[in-house]
């Protein structure tokens, strides 16, 4: 169980971060409460890490082999690298954060599954796109009824309110079967666990570090990067569940927060640049850069770390 913890303070870093991309939006459009918030995106990410977790399991377990104490290397490495930026309020991605620290420990054991790390790459890189252009074209076809819609104050106010509830729900189960990958997939790799132990467990890691410590990432998405309209944060909510949960089908866990960092420049594409907080993107994307790369730093001096040996006089 020793041997576990790692996973499950990934886990616990994965929720404080990236329960903001779920609610961050409706949170900060006040459309939800906080504690609301929380309750229901860790209760629908456990549901979605055990019911469809399994093929990023897969996916990530096979990029290179590990022994038990390499698991624990590269869960300790991601889980530092994603709390430092938590700490620091910026939403990362936590996918980046777990392979850098696989490819730390592939480069050690001289072991590296190069076409399953290509297809990760290209699913990075094609997730902030995917999320914009969803969150762009859900606008401008959504808008164009709604718009048209008579409706009293009151009970737009209401709809909003009970879509931000579902749409929410569904993107936290969709992070949950994504991402829970993230976790424990290498204790899969390792033969500590089976996919369903480690689903179950990254799943109720996740729920935990959402309810303890996702406040102030939440409040980075929610009101600094982009000012939003309950009607525009509900697009981002949607485009969100939606993007994550096709790489879900594709079997390759993503970052949740490009493809609500997407989202967010797809609405502001719409709305005008000026919506956007630059410093705050500009922050954002060097995070999301130096991630991977602290991420395997930390792997590849925790190893070698783990393998000195004491010489005595």
């Amino acid at each position: 169980m020793i041997s576990l913890l790692g996973g499950i303070f990934m886990g616990w870093a994965l929720g404080a971060n990236d329960a903001s991309n779920v609610f961050g939006a409706a949170v900060g459009a006040r459309m939800v409460k906080f504690w609301t918030a929380t309750f229901l995106a860790a209760g629908f990410v456990l549901l979605g890490a055990v019911i469809s977790g399994q093929a990023g399991i897969e996916t990530l377990k096979g990029l290179t082999s590990f022994e038990l104490s390499q698991a624990v290397i590269a869960s300790v490495a991601a889980a530092i690298s994603v709390t430092a930026m938590t700490l620091a309020g910026w939403p990362v991605s936590t996918s980046q954060a777990v392979v850098g620290a696989i490819i730390g420990v592939g480069i050690m054991n001289h072991q590296l599954n190069i076409s399953g790390l290509g297809k990760v790459l290209i699913c990075w890189f094609t997730t902030p796109i995917g999320g914009a252009i969803i969150a762009f074209s859900l606008y401008k076809i959504l808008a164009f009824f709604y718009n048209r819609i008579q409706m009293s104050i009151f009970t737009s106010d209401r709809l909003m309110k009970i879509c931000f509830v579902i749409f929410g729900s569904y993107g936290a189960y969709a992070l949950g079967a994504n991402n829970v990958a993230n976790v424990t997939a290498v204790f899969v790799g390792a033969g500590k666990l089976t996919v369903f132990q480690a689903a179950l467990i990254g799943g109720a890691s996740i729920a935990l570090g959402i309810l303890t410590f996702s406040k102030h990432v939440m409040e980075t998405v929610g009101n600094k990067l982009v000012k939003l309209d309950p009607f525009s944060a509900l697009m981002v909510s949607i485009s969100l569940g939606l993007t994550i949960h096709i790489y879900t089908f594709i079997g390759v866990p993503v970052s949740s927060s490009q493809a609500i960092i997407g989202g967010l420049l797809g609405i502001g594409a719409i709305k005008g640049t000026h919506t956007v907080s630059r410093t705050t993107l500009q922050g954002i994307l060097l995070a999301w850069f130096l991630t991977p790369v602290i991420s395997c730093l930390l792997a590849l001096s925790l190893f070698f770390m783990a393998h000195l040996k004491y010489v005595g006089p």
